[in-house]
């Protein structure tokens, strides 16, 4: 077997078996349920590790079982992490290691029954770029996906705004977006001080997102932070937009209005800085006039069909791919059975799990565009004389996470089972329900934006290790263990780890979607509102002059 071939088989699971991705994701979260009283757990009958729910020190003897019959106990050899993984099954260098039901690396040296498998006995079995073949999901297992993927009986609206255009937003905000980084400082007084004149009119603030930006780009790299920009130009979370140009910046101003394209001239404004006699001043006016616009909309019934979520992962642990991501999976199933839309990036941490979304694609021509997607990736590294499989992050490994194919096939679970219906170029707005594929790296700032750019009202987001960040649009912290939910209540919205402590996976998922719906309808808020605490990155790939 040639090496491309050992890698396609990494990254399609030892029986190569599409199918086998919703199954492991089945048995998972079964053998999640069954774990609460347990000292590890084993997520599928094919692997060879257990995954330790609390530190497990060498010398204990801890017992296993795989929810199908296989179980035993093992002898630890030495300290194992909690989070982490201990092999239940003796494995010879050069082998595959299971986890998931799928290899997750190949490995380094004989590792006998007890072992702490982690990065000093565990590499990544994945090559190049590879060439796929599609392979449709099965209708059956499309249907047993479905099965699970009805929303809470009752519920089949959320309360948002319309705006003219038909476009749908959740909050009624005024934006600030500036051409140019030269104007952060200018822009960011604009935005305090209107926060202040307008305070307790009909809007729910004034924001300003600064980015460095807009001047002295060439190419690809000028595109693309126009294209993003635009697209947050057109994003219904805004009422209005003021967009701050400076007037000397190669993102200029009348340029802009041709990539922002239509747009109604009483939600968007334009301002040349250089151009007025008093910036501030003639800012604020222009405000004023949005926020008069803004005062016409109120909350209205709008279908669950019109909303759109953004799926991300940041800091992940071993938890991640067994809480946190699989029950967001489940709720990215619920909301496109209602004709809803996620949105799911993060393009490298596919790598290694590619093929269980192409085979989710809905047609021969969807399915082309993932493997562009994912091919074009992998050139991106090999332009900039990057290792490809360079992933996961030090903070991931201290989590428990080994090999990029072990975060991919964790990562991945975020999109559930739902049929991919599109894919999504950097900064493009999405308009066909279901998942969609988001073209965007792992950074969390720069995906999460990437997802806001494509429409996403709300971004979810699967932390194992924990940040304050929040993008342009409410972003849940989604705690993968109980511990971190305990420890940072300012950050974190929602803990994950209760189901590895009892609760059932179909409540959690319940109550995670009646929160979205909450804060959909503008009942509740995010700790990165609450805190102020919203940010964009625009991704690069070219020359500053």
């Amino acid at each position: 077997m040639s090496e491309t071939d050992k890698t396609q088989d990494a990254s399609v699971g030892v029986d190569g078996a599409g199918a086998a991705g919703t199954a492991a994701s089945g048995s998972a979260v079964a053998a999640v349920a069954a774990a609460a009283a347990s000292d590890t757990v084993v997520l599928n009958p094919r692997d060879q590790v257990a995954i330790a729910l609390r530190d497990i020190r060498a010398g204990e003897t801890v017992d296993w079982s795989d929810g199908a019959g296989g179980e035993g106990a093992a002898l630890v050899l030495r300290d194992v992490p909690r989070g982490h993984k201990l092999l239940i099954r003796p494995v010879a260098a050069g082998q595959h290691v299971n986890k998931f039901g799928y290899s997750i690396g190949i490995a380094k040296e004989d590792i006998a029954v007890g072992d702490w498998v982690h990065t000093h006995n565990l590499k990544t079995g994945l090559g190049a770029v590879l060439d796929y073949t599609y392979k449709p999901q099965s209708a059956e297992s499309g249907a047993e996906a479905a099965s699970t993927a009805s929303f809470p009986a009752g519920q089949t609206s959320f309360r948002g705004y319309v705006r003219d255009d038909g476009e749908v937003g959740i909050r009624n905000e005024i934006w600030i977006v500036n051409t140019v980084g030269c104007i952060n400082k200018t822009c960011e007084t604009l935005a305090r001080l209107a926060s202040r004149q307008f305070e307790g009119r009909g809007i729910d603030g004034v924001f300003h997102f600064p980015h460095p930006y807009g001047c002295s780009q060439l190419g690809d790299d000028l595109t693309a932070t126009q294209k993003l920009l635009a697209a947050l130009v057109r994003h219904g979370n805004a009422a209005g937009v003021l967009v701050v140009g400076l007037g000397c910046e190669n993102n200029q101003v009348d340029a802009f209005k041709k990539v922002i394209g239509d747009y109604n001239p009483e939600r968007v404004k334009f301002m040349k800085s250089q151009e007025v006699e008093d910036e501030l001043e003639e800012g604020l006016s222009l405000i004023g006039e949005l926020v008069d616009y803004a005062e016409r909309f109120v909350r209205t019934d709008v279908p669950l069909s019109k909303l759109r979520i953004g799926l991300k992962c940041g800091g992940s642990d071993g938890f991640s791919g067994i809480t946190a991501n699989p029950l967001v999976g489940r709720v990215a199933d619920a909301i496109t059975s209602v004709a809803g839309t996620a949105l799911l990036t993060e393009v490298p941490e596919m790598f290694g799990a590619e093929t269980i979304l192409m085979e989710r694609a809905a047609d021969e021509g969807v399915f082309g565009d993932i493997v562009k997607l994912v091919n074009d990736f992998k050139d991106y590294f090999i332009r900039h004389g990057q290792e490809i499989y360079e992933n996961p992050s030090p903070g991931n490994k201290d989590g428990g996470i080994t090999t990029l194919e072990e975060k991919s096939l964790g990562c991945t679970q975020k999109g559930g089972h739902a049929t991919v219906t599109d894919v999504l170029a950097y900064g493009e707005p999405s308009r066909k329900p279901g998942l969609n594929l988001v073209q965007a790296p792992g950074n969390d700032l720069v995906s999460v934006t990437a997802l806001s750019a494509a429409g996403a009202h709300v971004v979810l987001f699967t932390t194992g290790r924990g940040t304050p960040f929040g993008g342009p649009v409410p972003t849940v912290k989604i705690a993968t263990n109980s511990q971190l939910a305990d420890r940072k209540k300012n950050w974190i919205d929602f803990n994950a780890g209760r189901l590895i402590e009892g609760m059932g996976m179909d409540a959690l998922r319940d109550e995670l979607l009646a929160q979205i719906v909450s804060l959909a309808s503008g009942e509740k808020q995010t700790n990165n509102e609450r805190n102020g605490f919203r940010e964009i990155a625009i991704f690069k790939d070219g020359v500053i002059l």
